[in-house]
């Protein structure tokens, strides 16, 4: 039977390949397969499929929980209004917008992930109800493709066009999700409904920017479009798109009173440090990587390193997370006239400046995080932004999203107590819906749905295996024929991975193997016999030979869990560790503690060792770590107490048990710490 099924789907897809007329990875979610400056490219959408382990079992959360969850949210109006407003200014409905001005972003977000779902499972029921919405969107346009729900239902009641008036506006934004959507939506399903709708609105956009000045462009908050433009010209070719994609970047900072919020006080190709907005940060550079692998353009590329560089050894949360505080200044608070002293959002701040009870790190920015690292990793084939990715996604990323896949975080703090003197601004307990502000849940649900994207590449020489999972890949190399993979390993929680070869071409070609940058002492056999290698962490090893059906890779990294310690300059976590194990990082829990203990009652001793647990939380299978700490405070009452002597009195120990950060706060309501004192 389970042949039976797997044939019938690879008949549609052919099918569905051939309406497109579109090779493989043609049908990729990211689609480099032309990119004359990207190394790799990714494989369709359709050309891997989960078996088992961690991700086969959130990829079901999400088919099964995440995806209907949150289509009910969005076309519920007395949730979200968010389909309610796509109605009102398709003449469907009377009534007036509600939400925030990304709803309709909000909303095309959701639709990719019910799109990239059908990619996987060719779910007639999802393919009629994106059918449905789709031609509500369609009539919600007006003839000259420009496509806002805010400022449509105001022209149907007033008459007055009115488009791009706000400096705050997201239209631009908007339409970036919508191009994204529509690329992954047509190339998942053959049809154009709501490419046809990306079309007229990126043409729109083309001359919006030919004729509109630096001030009236600057206009566009979030570039979400830089992306969506490139993939909408992979997509269909026209070189217009790519022209307007250049000139977004470099309109950029020609505004005079253009903010680091909004990431256009400084020209891109001048930015000496990553600063301002995270979110629109990290979408601006992963969009330049596109223009970048389009056009080769050397400046852009050099300032993109410059940016990573600056973010990955000064301003990076040891879980990938992104933008470290609620609240900055710019330019950095040392000037002298007040006039140019800017407030920031979600910022940057400065290096080493990476606070925890305090940490904003919204999801969206850690997401946008894995945007550009996915990026430079097709640009470059650097394994090191393969590790940048994995960190991201397993920790700051899942953390957004609660296990049930029905809650959600705005911010990822790494460390939250009920004792802290004040309240902040985005909730600590996951909610299903964040009035406020819902951009991170479809967001973090399309991301999940569209994970096994970014587990396999092809090159010239072969395929690479950038991430691990028990999965299987059929698909085809460059020079043709077929090649199917099935890799099995119970990663994260184990070092071990097994790849058998099931299907190969006559000639030899290459397997790449991601040996992670915390990979020590890993080793390499084929069929048994020893590869000879020496495996450097945070690289790629090349395997080539004439590959055979029935031969058996074994990729072995032994995965100990280890104590992290920070730059001593990162004030806030000096002389405290974390621990660390594998991509996972982990955190303590005050419901893991002895009764009467809190998150602030322990040391960890510096040579502490750890044993395994597996752990179901929330149904999701887990491995937990266990030692024992010592006492530091002995319940000593701090009310109304600033300072005090230590007390060198006999310190005990407790034991002690470590979960996956990104699973805290699912068993209910609880203290949290990532990093704790260390005790020598």
């Amino acid at each position: 039977m389970m042949i039976y099924k797997n044939a019938i789907k690879s008949l549609i897809w052919l099918g569905v390949c051939a309406t497109l007329n579109l090779k493989a990875q043609e049908a990729a979610l990211v689609n480099t397969s032309a990119s004359p400056y990207a190394k790799l490219k990714p494989v369709g959408m359709d050309q891997v499929h989960w078996t088992e382990g961690f991700w086969a079992n959130r990829f079901e959360v999400c088919k099964e929980r995440m995806v209907p969850q949150l289509w009910s949210v969005y076309n519920d109006e007395h949730i979200s209004h968010a389909y309610k407003n796509f109605e009102i200014a398709a003449g469907l409905d009377t009534g007036s917008h509600s939400g925030p001005s990304f709803h309709d972003g909000d909303y095309y977000k959701m639709l990719e992930a019910v799109a990239s779902l059908y990619a996987v499972t060719k779910d007639p029921a999802l393919d009629k109800k994106m059918d449905k919405v789709i031609k509500t969107i369609a009539l919600s346009q007006r003839e000259d493709g420009y496509i806002y729900t805010l400022s449509m239902i105001q022209q149907r009641k007033t008459g007055v066009k009115n488009q791009f008036e706000d400096r705050l506006s997201f239209e631009a934004y908007n339409i970036g999700h919508l191009m994204t959507a529509a690329c992954v939506h047509y190339r998942a399903t053959g049809k154009r409904n709501l490419l046809d709708v990306a079309i007229k609105a990126t043409d729109y956009l083309y001359r919006f920017y030919k004729s509109a000045s630096p001030t009236l462009a600057r206009n566009a908050i979030c570039p979400s479009h830089y992306m969506g433009v490139v993939e909408m010209y992979r997509t269909l070719g026209d070189k217009r798109y790519l022209e307007l994609a250049k000139h977004l970047i470099d309109i950029k900072g020609q505004i005079e009173d253009g903010t680091d919020d909004n990431q256009d006080r400084i020209p891109f190709r001048e930015q000496q440090n990553v600063m301002g907005h995270a979110v629109r940060a990290n979408y601006l550079y992963a969009g330049v990587a596109d223009v970048y692998a389009e056009t080769g353009d050397t400046s852009l590329f050099n300032q993109l390193h410059k940016m990573w560089t600056d973010v990955t050894s000064h301003k990076m949360y040891i879980t990938g997370g992104c933008g470290s505080l609620y609240d900055g200044v710019s330019p950095d608070g040392t000037s002298y006239d007040p006039k140019e002293v800017q407030k920031i959002h979600q910022a940057y701040g400065r290096d080493y400046q990476l606070p925890n009870f305090t940490a904003h790190n919204e999801t969206c920015a850690n997401i946008g995080n894995m945007l550009w690292n996915w990026r430079m990793l097709l640009l470059t084939g650097n394994a090191k932004f393969a590790d940048v990715l994995e960190l991201a996604l397993y920790n700051s990323v899942l953390s957004g999203i609660s296990l049930d896949g029905e809650r959600f975080l705005y911010t990822n703090p790494l460390a939250y107590s009920d004792k802290l003197p004040f309240k902040q601004r985005w909730s600590k307990d996951r909610v299903p819906y964040i009035a406020l502000s819902n951009c991170c849940p479809p967001n973090v649900v399309r991301t999940l749905a569209e994970v096994h994207n970014y587990f396999y590449s092809i090159s010239d020489e072969g395929i690479w295996i950038n991430l691990y999972g028990g999965s299987e890949l059929k698909t085809s190399l460059p020079n043709g024929g077929t090649v199917k993979l099935k890799q099995e390993t119970a990663y994260p929680w184990d070092g071990v991975i097994k790849v058998v070869v099931e299907e190969a071409v006559k000639d030899d070609f290459s397997l790449f193997l991601r040996i992670p940058g915390w990979a020590d002492q890993a080793m390499i056999q084929v069929n048994g016999q020893d590869v000879n290698k020496v495996l450097k962490p945070g690289s790629y090893t090349m395997i080539r030979r004439k590959w055979k059906k029935g031969d058996v890779v074994f990729l072995k990294m032994p995965m100990e869990a280890h104590l992290m310690q920070a730059n001593p300059l990162v004030e806030e976590s000096r002389n405290q560790v974390a621990v660390k194990r594998g991509p996972i990082v982990y955190c303590l829990e005050s419901s893991d503690l002895p009764r009467g203990k809190s998150i602030f009652d322990v040391a960890i001793p510096a040579d502490m060792t750890f044993q395994t647990e597996n752990q179901l939380i929330d149904n999701c299978p887990v491995t937990s770590l266990t030692g024992e700490a010592k006492v530091i405070d002995q319940q000593q009452n701090w009310d109304g107490v600033l300072y005090r002597k230590i007390d060198k009195g006999i310190k005990k120990t407790i034991p002690l048990r470590f979960v996956p950060y990104f699973t805290w706060g699912n068993r209910g309501h609880t203290d949290m710490t990532v990093w704790m004192p260390v005790s020598y």
